[in-house]
């Protein structure tokens, strides 16, 4: 990676640790299915909860959601990802599973995969973490948490 792109991932980790997007509570119109779940990383004290809604007649995800603390990588991922919701006008289940499998792989990888930045938009700039094994989980912890949410979608979907 340049040392000007390297600069240009960083500043956007910045900017949105800052002034993170998605932050607040989930508004979900009446009878949408909605989950919430929260994460915690014991090793640094970083902590999350993400909420999703989602349309039960179709199983979209119609609104994503987060509140957390923790340092700005944690945050910014959060931040990130849900810039990629709203700008996708949100994700089918599949899109959503899509993107986490591709984000791990990227964050696990230890900078070894180049990433689709059409599936992870900005995301992409945490790729420079995957070299930092003790700040994986932290960029991972929304990502983990909407993977938790997808499974109570899935279920109730199955239930209705």
């Amino acid at each position: 990676m340049s040392h000007e792109l390297d600069d240009l991932y960083q500043q956007l980790i910045l900017e949105h640790s800052r002034r993170p997007m998605g932050k607040g509570e989930l508004d979900a119109p009446e009878g949408a299915i909605t989950a919430s779940h929260h994460e915690y990383n014991p090793s640094c004290g970083d902590e999350l909860t993400l909420s999703i809604a989602a349309d039960p007649e179709t199983g979209k995800l119609t609104d994503l959601n987060w509140e957390g603390q923790g340092c700005s990588i944690s945050m910014a991922s959060a931040s990130i990802l849900s810039q990629l919701f709203k700008e996708e006008g949100g994700f089918t289940l599949e899109e959503a599973e899509t993107r986490i499998a591709a984000f791990r792989e990227m964050i696990q990888s230890r900078g070894a995969i180049e990433p689709d930045e059409d599936l992870l938009g900005d995301a992409v700039a945490l790729r420079g973490v995957s070299q930092f094994v003790m700040r994986v989980k932290c960029a991972m912890l929304g990502w983990v948490a909407l993977e938790a949410d997808l499974r109570h979608v899935r279920a109730a979907l199955v239930r209705e």
